[in-house]
């Protein structure tokens, strides 16, 4: 390919994002009203069959959040499940319907903002070795975090282990914010500590795993925006794993509550790897410390209430 063509396509990248964010406007709108009108007029059933089970306000709540936390959770790398699973429990939804539902939208989500994260330049997962890597070891931890903490989850007290790992979130999120203005070397070492701890959290919680792993890479020295993108990958391969265990164990799946969940999840990640790839990466590491400490602050107080 000629250098010409090349700086052709660079300059059409704009406008493409441009129509990609008017797209997306589009159909979200479309959505929206939709079922708000099927809200709003209930003799007119949009989604019949959906609405014999489940309110069309429903649907449209859910939606919804799920939109914002996956746009929070693509953007910073953390707060999908950590937001949304209490949300819906609060909507009184059962465990067992959520976490199922939850997991195959992480999964398809996550497998997404990866690719887009690599289609709009914010990581190269062909040629960044050092990236690769630690998508690899970070799926690796994660399936031997999961079997660990299903043998020690019957041994320690769940509060003693709550404790350790709120502790380690907030002091990551300290340190993410009091080396922001420091260029940090890669440590494989501090990685794989903070991946182990936090596919444990991962599998003994189902969630908690975005917070540790997106702030464990920066501190590590990684590029927040490579960081976030790995997360994305890494999380979508354990929630592979996880929602794959639960199908063999319990054999279903709530799709009415599957469907709005992954929907809005989805339709998050085009302007969310759009968001990170505009974000200088101080404001990234500033983003990324801040929820962090705040997520280990509302785990302690959880733990503590």
């Amino acid at each position: 390919m000629s250098s010409v063509s090349v700086m052709n396509k660079l300059s059409q990248l704009p406008g493409l994002r441009r129509r990609r964010i008017r797209i997306w406007a589009a159909v979200v709108l479309a959505i929206v009203v939709l079922l708000g009108i099927q809200a709003a007029v209930p003799q007119w059933q949009v989604f019949p069959n959906l609405a014999d089970q489940l309110a069309p306000g429903a649907i449209l709540a859910i939606f919804l959040a799920a939109l914002f936390c996956e746009y929070i959770d693509s953007s910073l790398g953390m707060g999908y499940g950590t937001t949304l699973t209490p949300l819906l429990l609060l909507a009184g939804f059962e465990p067992l319907q959520i976490v199922p539902c939850v997991l195959l939208s992480e999964f398809v989500t996550g497998l997404s903002a990866g690719i887009m994260h690599h289609r709009d330049g914010n990581v190269d997962l062909l040629r960044d070795r050092r990236v690769r890597s630690t998508v690899i070891l970070l799926s690796v931890l994660s399936v031997v975090g999961a079997v660990a903490a299903v043998t020690l989850a019957i041994r320690v007290p769940k509060f003693w282990l709550t404790a350790i790992i709120a502790i380690i979130i907030l002091s990551v999120g300290v340190t993410t914010l009091a080396t922001i203005r420091r260029r940090l070397r890669y440590r494989r070492g501090h990685m794989i500590a903070l991946g182990a701890v936090a596919a444990f959290n991962k599998g003994l919680s189902g969630g908690g795993y975005g917070p540790l792993v997106t702030a464990g890479q920066v501190v590590s020295g990684m590029s927040p925006k490579h960081a976030v993108a790995v997360t994305s990958l890494a999380e979508s391969l354990t929630c592979a794993v996880g929602l794959s265990a639960y199908m063999l164990m319990y054999g279903r799946i709530d799709w009415l509550l599957a469907a709005p969940l992954t929907a809005g999840a989805m339709l998050s990640v085009p302007v969310a790897t759009l968001t990170v790839r505009r974000l200088p990466e101080a404001v990234m590491r500033a983003s990324v410390g801040v929820v962090t400490c705040l997520l280990g602050v509302l785990t302690v107080a959880k733990l503590l209430w």
